[in-house]
């Protein structure tokens, strides 16, 4: 009875049915998806540092300002750089956009609506915040600032600016203007180079973000040394193919024979939140470019909130170019190897090893082959090898010694720029930088610059970090930075004669490097956790210190002796006159017949008789008198604190020609002596 139906029918049309239900609907029958690499980076936009329209609007800046700069270096052309953030009105933009401004029918409706109940709470509370003001000022006491409630802004609030870019650096050829600014995670600088930017992203989020926030294009101007023609083209991007969607793209009439690039974007922002960290980047940009000509402007609808700060050129003295190098053995991995082999032009494995990695001579390729095994050989061709063949190879560039690789191909900032940008915009009391030399970190060198400087303008007490990485200022996350946590926890400031809470210390650093370690895309910050980085940091730091405690220890002195010279200054007129009123005295008590002092002191006595010796020669002896024993005590105490070498006396090698005529220019650093 199982098997039939009561009728003696079997079942299977049955089965059939119920199989055929389970079947599932032909819509579904793939759950897979797929997203190109803007809308991954639109969806996930903080990781790139736009996390709100304020930090967007500082990321926007420094992405764009970042190019340039790389854009002007790379040419050895001294940078002039312009930066300009012009806020526009809710209603500008509409018109911009073509949307007709509609007054509010439904009050209640918007987020920023205030009930008449909400209204007189916040007006009861205004009244006691002034009356408690005036309260202050009548008792004579400092009142302070009344507190703002705070209200929610909807997004129909949110300011929109325009930023704009300008600089004078290589340009971009006509036809690649799409696909490097309208493409994700493409780009120029994916070698193994030191440079500002290496995801491919920075001027594309600001694109993406426009498009998210503005819906409106980018436009860009371009000119090319050589060209007589200036590239335009507006453009944006399509989130979901990662493609540009090209509006205008034209070439036009260079007149001026301008070169260099313009970028100009509009995008939702907030200034007043960000406006202090987007100026503090200007000005950090302008103490590790002190050979950048840089002009920030700020355009806003008030006039009187205007901004313009420029930072002008200290020298012409440009870091070198940095030098695309190749890889070392120790830092690449299965598919970079295997990228390499793709791309190399080399034929055999002999010639792949030794111009496809640094710090691999013919020797050592040909022991490093012998290693490798029988399967093996110089001549092989480097296209056939094998997926087990690569991996063997790797395994061999892990476990083998190479060389360290050295540091030439960086370009650091130099202690001679780093020195005149602290002291450009800093204008401290006391500076000193130091330059380390290059170390390795997983088979990337890098370089760590340091200066300290003391006081100085707008600089609080305690210490203030100044980070940078491959030139780039660092602003956020700082006290998980190791820079940071170097200076603050790992430098004993009382041993090099600073107070670390009293004086206005500056602590400036710099790492270089073909790959800096960031914690993130958004080039935050470099973490805590690379022991190479952190010693090297902590060496610099203290290397500064050292030199810094001389000049300390030496101002010391000079301050001690002019303590010295003032107590003893002041006395000498009273001890002067005492003296010599003693001496009067001895000479018209004493018998010309009957010498009774000796015959040294005899002579004085006719002396201060004959008027030889007055109390206004006293004065000079005893005034010469302090100023060398204070000359003396000076030299003994620097000897005794083991710094010789800061107290110095002039001495001067007697020609043995004879006398000769000569002149001396002093400067602040040494003495020239011109002999005629």
């Amino acid at each position: 009875m199982d098997s039939e139906e009561s009728d003696g029918s079997p079942v299977e049309p049955k089965q059939k049915k119920k199989a055929k239900s389970k079947t599932p609907a032909k819509g579904k029958e793939s759950v897979l998806t797929q997203k190109s690499p803007a809308e991954f980076f639109a969806e996930n936009k903080n990781i790139a540092g736009f996390d709100n329209p304020g930090k967007s609007l500082y990321t926007t800046v420094r992405e764009l300002a970042e190019n340039a700069l790389d854009s002007t270096e790379s040419v050895a052309e001294l940078p002039a750089i312009e930066v300009t953030i012009e806020e526009i009105s809710k209603s500008t933009f509409n018109t911009m956009i073509g949307l007709i401004d509609r007054e509010r029918v439904d009050a209640a409706l918007y987020g920023d609506f205030e009930s008449g109940k909400a209204r007189e709470k916040r007006l009861a509370k205004e009244a006691r915040e002034q009356e408690r003001l005036a309260k202050s000022a009548a008792l004579g006491k400092k009142p302070k600032e009344m507190s703002t409630t705070k209200s929610q802004k909807g997004r129909g609030e949110t300011t929109f600016f325009r930023v704009t870019c300008k600089d004078n650096g290589r340009g971009m050829p006509h036809d690649d203007i799409p696909n490097m600014l309208g493409r994700v995670l493409s780009g120029t600088k994916y070698g193994l180079k030191q440079t500002r930017g290496k995801f491919g992203l920075g001027a594309k989020m600001a694109l993406i973000w426009s498009k998210m926030s503005t819906g409106l294009p980018i436009d860009i101007y371009s000119g090319m040394k050589g060209q007589n023609y200036l590239s335009f083209c507006r453009l944006d991007i399509d989130i979901h193919k990662n493609i540009p969607h090209v509006h205008v793209h034209e070439k036009r009439d260079n007149n001026d024979k301008w070169n260099g690039a313009e970028i100009q974007v509009t995008i939702e922002g907030n200034w007043t939140t960000y406006r202090s960290k987007i100026i503090q980047y200007m000005r950090q940009m302008a103490v590790i470019t002190p050979y950048a000509q840089l002009l920030f402007r700020y355009v806003s609808a008030t006039v009187d909130k205007n901004v313009t700060i420029r930072f002008a050129r200290r020298t012409d003295v440009m870091p070198p170019v940095p030098i695309e190098t190749n890889y070392h053995p120790s830092a690449v991995d299965l598919l970079l190897i295997k990228r390499l082999i793709a791309e190399t032009s080399k034929q055999n494995l002999i010639q792949f090893l030794q111009h496809e990695f640094v710090n691999i001579s013919k020797s050592h390729a040909d022991r490093l082959i012998g290693e490798m095994g029988p399967d093996f050989t110089p001549k092989m061709a480097v296209k056939s090898l094998s997926s087990q063949q690569i991996v063997r190879i790797h395994q061999l560039f892990r476990q083998a010694k190479f060389d360290d690789p050295s540091g030439d191909c960086l370009s650091p900032a130099g202690e001679y720029n780093l020195r005149l940008g602290i002291i450009k915009e800093l204008h401290p009391d006391m500076v000193a930088t130091y330059e380390g030399s290059p170390h390795v970190f997983e088979g990337h060198p890098f370089i760590v610059e340091a200066g300290i400087s003391l006081g100085g303008k707008d600089v609080k007490q305690g210490i203030n970090v100044f980070r940078f990485a491959n030139r780039i200022p660092l602003l956020f996350e700082q006290g998980a930075d190791v820079i940071t946590r170097t200076a603050m926890k790992r430098i004993n400031w009382n041993s090099y004669k600073i107070n670390q809470t009293q004086d206005k210390i500056g602590v400036f650093v710099s790492i270089v490097s073909t790959k800096i370690p960031f914690k993130g895309t958004g080039k935050e910050y470099i973490g805590d956790d690379i022991t190479e980085i952190a010693t090297s940091v902590k060496a610099a730091i203290q290397q500064c210190c050292v030199q810094l405690k001389s000049k300390i220890v030496r101002k010391q002195q000079a301050r001690e002796r002019q303590e010295r010279k003032r107590n003893l200054t002041k006395y000498i007129p009273d001890a002067s006159r005492a003296i010599y009123e003693v001496l009067k005295d001895i000479v018209q008590l004493r018998s010309p017949k009957k010498p009774r002092y000796g015959d040294v002191y005899e002579e004085i006595l006719d002396r201060v008789s004959s008027r030889e010796i007055t109390e206004t020669t006293l004065r000079e002896k005893l005034a010469q008198h302090v100023e060398q024993v204070d000359i003396e005590m000076a030299l003994e105490y620097a000897t005794q604190s083991g710094i010789t070498q800061e107290a110095r006396e002039t001495t001067y090698i007697r020609a043995l020609e004879g006398v000769q005529n000569f002149y001396d220019f002093h400067s602040p650093v040494c003495v020239i002596r011109l002999f005629q």
